[in-house]
């Protein structure tokens, strides 16, 4: 794009966690990638990828957060305070040629963005990831006073961007006929490429390390590195060969926030639907689910899950470093996605990294998920928990030993071969490296 000493710059604002922001991320290093140099603004809550942090033309600049008094107060000091922390920051980084922020929150982060645009004379640039008066309106209600004047505020200065980007075509009709926004180009997330599939070897050396955390991923007779013959409950190492065992159990996956706009009370449903039926047939096999993520109700969840005292299930929530977190997606049999979208018109970033790591799912089934999710071609989809429960016994029947079910489960992964061809870098620079040229 130019020269080492043409760099152009832009500010790539996520009013935040950094590090829980994966797309905005992968925005940085694809615009560093291409010639510019990147400061991150936004809050630094988790680490983010040590492709940023080491990167030598991106810098990241640390927001602080606020949170005092009583929900409505609090609420209106937090605004106030991001207004004047953002607005401020923007100012004392310097000069840029572009401000790329994500929406939601749009709540200051457009309007503080579209003035320091006016006055700095830098192109504003929306990536539209979802509607902050959608998220709004779970909370209280669509006419509720707040929301109304959070769409109002959305919409007068989404429509004010010089450019925008946004995450399904169902957003870009939406943006184009109820927003005026004319310009939106649909950038698809893909996986970075340390979404992949494992080998069995890798998946036994995952199994083997995460054993030392959580005995229960080992083998009772032997579950230490590097000795021979060493066994997980899912592989076995046999000759110097590894191999996945025939009687181990199956290994479930899921990624939730633990809030309202993820029902994780339909996915225990399901496995106590799944607990009754192996109390009464021996043809399913036990479930090991592993659920990752952070958020609000996960303590309630918790609590709820020791209360049941499953015998065929067993629920571990590891908190995963980056580096570890492809692994365990990778190394699971099927991926469960609870995402509803307040919208209906974004895709869930979680699916996007099951499928890089090769894995089927069944999704929660809602407007434009047929823009990502096949049913029945790359994965399932589900609407209640006694749906989702008889994709889960489907699955799993004869596991791991049906040939039937393992052809289905063949011809998905072929699919899911398919949308993987086609990388976060190719598609970005294809689709959006322009804006920046």
């Amino acid at each position: 794009m130019a020269s080492e000493h043409e760099r152009k710059v832009v500010k790539v604002v996520v009013l935040g966690d950094i590090g829980r922001s994966p797309r905005m991320q992968y925005h940085a290093l694809s615009l560093a990638n291409n010639g510019l140099d990147v400061n991150i603004i936004g809050y630094l809550d988790s680490e983010p990828l040590s492709e940023i942090t080491e990167h030598p033309h991106i810098t990241i600049t640390q927001l602080h957060p606020i949170s005092i008094g009583p929900r409505l107060i609090r609420y209106v000091a937090k605004t106030i305070w991001q207004t004047i922390s953002l607005l401020f920051t923007l100012y004392v980084t310097g000069k840029c040629h572009y401000v790329l922020c994500q929406n939601p929150p749009a709540i200051p982060t457009l309007p503080v963005c579209r003035i320091y645009c006016l006055f700095s004379k830098a192109k504003f640039i929306i990536d539209w990831h979802n509607y902050a008066y959608s998220i709004m309106a779970m909370s209280l209600s669509p006419d509720h006073i707040i929301v109304r004047i959070a769409r109002f505020i959305e919409t007068f200065f989404g429509q004010s961007a010089d450019q925008s980007m946004c995450v399904t075509y169902s957003m870009k009709e939406d943006l184009m006929m109820n927003w005026n926004v004319n310009n939106a180009i649909v950038l698809y997330d893909r996986p970075p490429k340390i979404f992949r599939p494992l080998t069995i070897q890798e998946k036994h050396d995952w199994f083997l390390q995460l054993s030392k955390t959580y005995p229960a991923f080992g083998d009772e007779e032997l579950s230490e590195v590097n000795v021979p013959n060493a066994k997980t409950r899912f592989t076995k190492e046999v000759n110097g060969k590894v191999e996945l065992r025939s009687d181990r159990p199956g290994l479930l996956f899921s990624s939730t926030s633990w809030t309202a706009d993820e029902d994780f009370g339909l996915l225990m449903e399901a496995l106590q639907l799944y607990e009754n039926s192996c109390n009464l047939t021996d043809k399913l096999p036990k479930l090991v689910c592993v659920i990752t993520g952070k958020g609000p109700e996960k303590e309630w969840y918790l609590k709820k899950i020791e209360q049941k005292q499953w015998k065929n299930i067993q629920v571990f929530t590891p908190w995963l470093e980056a580096a570890d977190y492809p692994k365990m997606v990778a190394s699971a049999d099927l991926g469960v996605c609870l995402h509803t979208s307040s919208s209906g018109l974004d895709l869930p970033m979680k699916v996007v990294d099951m499928f890089g790591a090769g894995l089927p799912v069944c999704a929660f089934d809602f407007l434009c998920l047929d823009e990502l999710v096949e049913n029945g071609v790359n994965g399932y989809t589900f609407r209640t928990s006694e749906e989702l429960y008889k994709e889960l016994t489907n699955w799993f029947q004869g596991f791991p030993n049906n040939s039937q079910q393992n052809a289905i489960a063949d011809r998905m992964r072929k699919e899911i071969t398919s949308f993987r061809e086609v990388g976060w870098e190719d598609n970005w620079n294809l689709r959006v490296k322009k804006l920046f040229q």
